[in-house]
């Protein structure tokens, strides 16, 4: 048993030691293939670590190239953008400095056309026969819209060129020929001397000499006559040397003497409506005044009158009352002699009978009054009417020259306004008139009716006395 034993120990010791032996041989063999294998790739390390030692040096001087063809291209880029950037800010300043002389042209351009359309308004009237043409021309150059730009500045520059020839002819004064609006109404070719801020005229066809202004609608200057002057204006044209009269107001003189129209014709500027209002008017004087006369010459009895007649009725003379009652004329007369007639009535009745009479004179005494009142009441709105006419005439005439010359719209305003003080004129005293004479109406129906109520009180009296 015991050898069995040792057998068995050494069979196991056996069988453990040659697992060990056989891991000792493949470890061994592992480690040499490794080691071959470090050698193997160490020299294929040297092998590419000698091929890119090769290949380094060209492939760096490669990329040196390449970079600085790129930095070269990336300065022309920039190069390319700034000139990119120069030419966009070169043609933005460009169109600024286009659009900025653009402005200038029509600042300028606008100019010219205030200048071109005020020329003939800052000359003299009688100077519009030698420019004329030319501001006629600027003119219809600004209404062309097939005109270029330089053409209608080349307009407006005569115009300018005509305005500084214009100037140093005044400095010294200079004459010139034309036409002109004698004060006849007749127009007479002459000759034009224009001196400072005056022209002065001297006819070839008469001995007419004066100073030129403009009459409104006019189709030529007129002449007006200065005093003395005559042969001193016309020696100034014919020589150059005369007496000559100065206007210190600058032509303000002569436009105010124009201005002052007679009474017919400051009337006349009312039109067709001022006629009517000027016409109602008068009637409602003449009525005025006729109706002023009617109630000054319509008598009543006096107090005295009253008691006289009531005396002789008292003492039963009725003869005598008739008598008495007479003597006062109109309304008052017929009143008293009624009463007369019938005192012996009863109160009431009496009453009646004098109350019809008071009735019958009032009448008379308050006709033509309703057409005072209505005038009164219609003379304004017959002014509104022409205002409203010649607001409609000023707007038609705006339609047809414009609103540059405020002379061809004088006549329309001046309907409006004349109406308008037309109808108050009329107005304001018929109204007036009006509530003096129905006043003076209402107190003699008042002096009537203290006449009656007397005289009925009178007769009563009488009566209950005899009682």
């Amino acid at each position: 048993m015991q050898a069995i034993s040792k057998t068995l120990l050494a069979l196991a010791l056996l069988a453990l030691a040659w697992p060990c032996s056989a891991q000792a041989q493949t470890f061994d063999a592992a480690s040499n293939q490794a080691d071959a294998d470090l050698k193997a790739a160490l020299s294929e390390l040297s092998t590419v670590r000698d091929a890119i030692a090769a290949e380094k040096i060209p492939l760096i001087s490669e990329v040196s190239t390449l970079e600085d063809q790129v930095r070269l291209k990336s300065d022309e880029l920039n190069r390319l953008r700034r000139m990119r950037d120069n030419s966009d800010f070169g043609l933005n300043r460009l169109r600024e400095q286009v659009e900025a002389i653009q402005a200038q042209n029509e600042y300028a351009g606008s100019l010219l056309d205030e200048f071109v359309r005020s020329f003939e308004t800052r000359i003299d009237y009688s100077e519009t026969q030698l420019y004329a043409a030319t501001a006629e021309e600027a003119r219809l150059a600004l209404d062309d819209s097939n005109m270029s730009t330089t053409e209608r500045f080349e307009k407006q520059i005569d115009v300018i060129g005509v305005a500084l020839n214009r100037l140093e002819q005044l400095v010294g004064g200079y004459t010139f020929e034309g036409r002109a609006l004698a004060p006849t109404g007749e127009i007479e070719e002459g000759t034009f001397a224009a001196f400072g801020p005056t022209v002065y005229f001297a006819s070839k066809q008469s001995e007419l000499t004066g100073v030129t202004f403009n009459k409104l609608n006019a189709a030529e200057a007129a002449i007006a006559v200065p005093g003395d002057f005559s042969i001193g204006i016309r020696q100034l044209i014919e020589s150059g040397e005369g007496q000559i009269p100065a206007d210190a107001t600058l032509g303000k003189a002569l436009k105010i003497q124009a201005s002052n129209d007679s009474i017919v014709e400051h009337l006349a500027k009312g039109g067709s409506v001022g006629v009517v209002i000027i016409g109602l008017g008068i009637v409602c004087l003449l009525l005025g005044l006729f109706k002023l006369y009617e109630v000054l010459s319509f008598k009543t009895p006096q107090p005295e009158d009253v008691q006289h007649v009531l005396t002789h009725l008292a003492n039963g003379d009725l003869a005598n009352a008739r008598t008495a009652a007479a003597l006062n004329s109109g309304a008052g007369g017929v009143l008293l002699l009624t009463g007369v007639e019938h005192a012996d009535e009863k109160r009431g009745t009496l009453e009646e009978i004098l109350y019809e009479k008071i009735l019958a004179a009032r009448p008379k005494l308050e006709r033509f009054l309703p057409f005072i009142a209505l005038t009164a009441a219609a003379a304004p709105l017959l002014g509104l009417l022409g205002t409203v006419t010649g607001m409609i005439k000023t707007f038609n005439l705006i339609t047809i020259f414009g609103t540059g010359d405020a002379k061809s719209l004088s006549s329309g305003i001046s309907e409006a306004l004349v109406t308008t003080e037309l109808g108050l004129i009329v107005a304001i005293p018929a109204l007036i008139l009006h509530g003096l004479l129905a006043r003076m109406a209402r107190q003699k129906i008042g002096d009537m009716e203290q006449t009656a109520v007397g005289f009925i009180n009178g007769v009563v009296a009488s009566k209950h006395n005899e009682k």
